[in-house]
């Protein structure tokens, strides 16, 4: 009655060249890439809403409006279907939002009872409104929150019901790996240089290069190197849907020889190493014009492993809890406090350089904060009562952190530690040592400099091999 939902689609995939590298196909979103989301569905449903038809109940339909960031204005997203006659409805319709977990997404229900086919908002009942943040939604029991009705003064408006659900797209992943045996030999002067090439299959019968191997140079019977694809880009969730595997001899020119072809699906495939697993490699036209043709070789697979690629909000929904440590520089370099050119200096009337650069560190007895508020409190009892002295060691707290993050082996818990500094580390080889250690561990370390002093240590080129890495 009122038009397409304003909802966001699925991005077409542009393939690209016939023998391109594919492996990711369909995996990247350069938007999704520097905002961390994922995809929720909101299901609305309402329990005794007011009753404003003489002869009959209300026919409801829900409007949904979301807050521009700058301008706070409200914008319509989407509205569901009306449904005649009820006081009590559960919309069919949803909407999918993008979840963005470190922003504020305030949310406006309005509801209405429908009197005509106008798609005028005015021309209908207002029935009363509903403010939340989708986080509320996503974080409550079971992602499902209650809330009444409000908008009409003296009227009981009746109660709304919003559930969240993240769209499963596939999370997938398979780790495969390939072989061969006494493929056909195309070259003139050596033996074949083959790689496989794979395609998922369309509703209308096409297919649709998802991924391709590398070449393996000079033999019959290569053994491919394991690679990785998501499911969503291998057969699109359709565990059932025909997997098209087509093996060439790779000529420097780019006009590739077809060796031959088979089929299978990810439900054959994930079946593991079995006979079930090794395919002939079958040359149609070869086939069709030589009567003892019996196949081009064979492709046998080695290994299939699946990996469920865990989303933050699943971390959310298990519970876990996020731990965040704060540790300030209170080495002599920063200046006596007491004096206007120190980075510690307390201004009356403006944050000096580290409580603007954010607010930490307690007392050795009580060393747990209540918020900002409380963190920025520490750390003005800290000033009165340390003595700034050298030098810049970040291996001890690294440490300390990462002793309680290698006690919990569970994903119940992540540690995050940010350390405020104003000058160069005077431990370093311990500190890529600690970082190093820690990389295995549920636990993420943030530096941020203060002042006019040079960061480059801390900011190494990430082409140089003195990195923060394993050997």
């Amino acid at each position: 009655m009122f038009g397409p939902d304003k909802q966001s689609g699925q991005p077409k995939l542009d393939c690209g060249g016939r023998f391109g590298n594919m492996a990711s196909v369909g995996e990247f979103n350069s938007f999704s890439a520097s905002i961390p989301a994922t995809k929720v569905e909101l299901s609305v449903s309402c329990r005794n809403l007011l009753d404003r038809d003489t002869f009959s109940k209300s026919d409801p339909i829900c409007v949904l409006y979301t807050q521009g960031i700058g301008s706070k204005e409200w914008r319509e997203f989407g509205r569901t279907e009306v449904i005649d006659n009820t006081l009590n409805p559960d919309f069919v319709r949803k909407f999918i939002m993008d979840y963005f977990f470190e922003e504020r997404e305030n949310l406006r229900f309005d509801l209405y009872d429908v009197d005509s086919k106008s798609p005028n908002l005015s021309k209908h009942d207002f029935l009363g409104q509903v403010f939340c943040t989708l986080g509320e939604i996503v974080g409550s029991q079971g992602s499902r929150l209650e809330k009444a009705i409000a908008g009409i003064p003296g009227k009981k408006c009746g109660t709304i019901i919003l559930t969240a659900e993240e769209l499963n797209c596939c999370r997938d992943s398979v780790l495969m790996q390939f072989c061969a045996n006494k493929l056909d030999k195309k070259d003139f002067f050596g033996k074949s240089d083959p790689f496989l090439v794979f395609h998922r299959s369309n509703e209308d019968g096409s297919f649709t290069i998802c991924h391709k191997t590398e070449v393996v140079k000079n033999t019959l019977n290569p053994v491919w190197q394991a690679f990785k694809i998501s499911v969503r880009a291998l057969c699109n969730g359709d565990y059932d849907r025909t997997i098209k595997i087509e093996v060439y001899d790779w000529d420097r020119d780019g006009s590739h020889d077809f060796i031959g072809e088979f089929t299978t699906s990810y439900r054959e495939l994930s079946r593991g190493q079995s006979q079930f697993n090794v395919y002939e490699v079958i040359n149609p036209k070869k086939k069709g014009k030589k009567k003892k043709y019996i196949n081009s070789g064979t492709v046998t697979l080695l290994s299939f492993l699946i990996e469920t690629e865990v989303s933050f909000l699943d971390y959310i929904k298990g519970g876990t809890q996020i731990n965040f440590t704060v540790a300030i520089d209170f080495t002599a370099s920063n200046g006596n406090p007491a004096q206007p050119t120190s980075l510690h200096y307390m201004n009356p009337y403006q944050l000096n350089a580290y409580g603007m650069a954010l607010k930490a560190n307690g007392n050795p007895q009580n060393p747990y904060c209540n918020g900002i508020d409380g963190v920025m409190e520490a750390y003005y009892r800290s000033l009165k009562s340390v003595q700034l002295y050298g030098p810049t060691n970040f291996a001890p707290v690294i440490n300390h952190v990462a002793r309680y993050a290698s006690s919990v082996k569970d994903g119940s818990q992540y540690f995050v530690l940010l350390i405020i500094t104003d000058g160069v580390i005077s431990d370093m080889a311990q500190t890529k040592e600690s970082i190093v250690n820690a990389s295995k561990l549920p636990m993420s370390i943030i530096i941020v400099g203060v002042g006019p002093a040079e960061f480059d240590e801390q900011n190494p080129d990430p082409r140089s091999p003195d990195r923060y890495r394993k050997p």
